[in-house]
């Protein structure tokens, strides 16, 4: 899926080529739907947009952890995700609800 933004360097400024050779920012998401730049991948995400919410939760679960998601952290996972639904997936309601979220609340640090 980063083929669809690799027109954008390590700073975020467009670029249609690198070193003379042409960009190609096509792909396919897993289940066959194509892609051809940032827009249209914008697109095909927005058709999975659970999928894509509940992946995007599991990654800032695991950074807010600090470890590994697990098969008990999923309901949580689901939880948040459906609050979050509520307020058309804003990213406040994203971070909030996993701030609020018993795994976050319970962690442990050394």
């Amino acid at each position: 899926m980063g083929f669809a933004l690799e027109n954008f360097d390590g700073i975020g400024k467009w670029r249609a080529d690198e070193s003379g050779a042409p960009i190609d920012p096509s792909g396919a998401l897993v289940d066959g739907t194509q892609f051809d730049g940032p827009a249209t991948f914008r697109d095909a995400l927005v058709q999975h947009r659970e999928e894509y919410v509940r992946s995007l939760l599991e990654k800032l679960l695991t950074y807010a952890l600090g470890r590994g998601v697990e098969y008990y952290d999923m309901p949580t996972i689901r939880r948040i995700g459906r609050d979050a639904a509520t307020s058309d997936y804003r990213w406040s309601s994203l971070i909030l609800g996993i701030a609020e979220s018993m795994p976050f609340r319970m962690r442990r640090s050394e």
